[in-house]
């Protein structure tokens, strides 16, 4: 008489893979990721003019990759003398982010800032 059983093979569970746009999925994450630099962006404020440098249009272009970012943005001129602040504060924010990598602030000078980058809602609190 035996009494050995007989047991099924074990499947192994592979999770589904989300679709691209779906959360979890790798384009999502980037998309995430995207967001919470330019949140973390809108937290650096100009100490002159108290305004935060997104709303300036001080910000030209954020990129990220992988969990790299990367900000291409320029400041009021060439001469400001809070350029030092404004971008070390720029990139102690993007660092904060949990999972960011390697921040990359580049200073850009074309175009050329002028008053019509910044947003219209912060243009008619100033009133111009």
């Amino acid at each position: 008489m035996s009494t050995e059983h007989e047991t099924a093979p074990v499947a192994e569970f592979t999770p589904p893979v989300p679709a691209a746009g779906e959360p979890g999925s790798p384009s999502a994450f980037s998309e995430f990721s995207l967001e919470q630099a330019k949140l973390a962006l809108r937290k650096v404020k100009d100490p002159d003019l108290n305004l935060n440098i997104v709303d300036l249009g001080l910000v030209y272009d954020v990129r990220v990759v992988n969990s790299d970012v990367e900000v291409d943005m320029s400041l009021t001129s060439p001469g400001c003398p809070s350029g030092p602040e404004i971008m070390g504060d720029a990139e102690q924010k993007l660092k904060a982010i949990p999972g960011v990598g390697v921040v990359t602030i580049n200073l850009v000078w074309t175009p050329m800032w002028s008053p019509d980058r910044i947003g219209p809602r912060v243009r008619a609190y100033m009133g111009l």
